[in-house]
């Protein structure tokens, strides 16, 4: 279904809903994080039910918003960044992209101008 293959062995892991929430694509990083719950059985499950309150509840907003969401997490050493938002396609709001990005926990920050 990947219509990029570079994205499949992509280092972070790339999940993709509908509107709905149903997961869409997963690439194997994705698939690998979310061994223990699933991986690649989550494809066609409603990612709502993967998730807990309040967790659910902020997902189902921004479902309905299209409101983007982002922070930064530390689960077993690991330092990442979440970032989730809508996607569209020909300006039609399609559901939602998450990216987690594993990042150092210590990292040079720029400011340019």
């Amino acid at each position: 279904m990947m219509k990029h293959e570079w994205i499949k062995s992509f280092p972070a892991a790339i999940t993709v809903c509908d509107v709905h929430g149903i997961i869409l694509e997963m690439n194997d990083k994705a698939i690998e994080v979310f061994q223990a719950d699933g991986g690649e059985k989550l494809l066609g499950k409603n990612l709502l039910e993967c998730h807990p309150e309040p967790a659910r509840l902020q997902l189902a907003e921004m479902l309905k918003t299209e409101k983007p969401n982002y922070y930064t997490i530390e689960k077993r050493s690991a330092n990442k960044l979440i970032y989730q938002v809508p996607w569209y396609q020909d300006g039609t709001y399609g559901g939602f992209v998450e990216l987690s990005l594993p990042i150092p926990s210590e990292m040079p920050h720029f400011i340019r101008t």
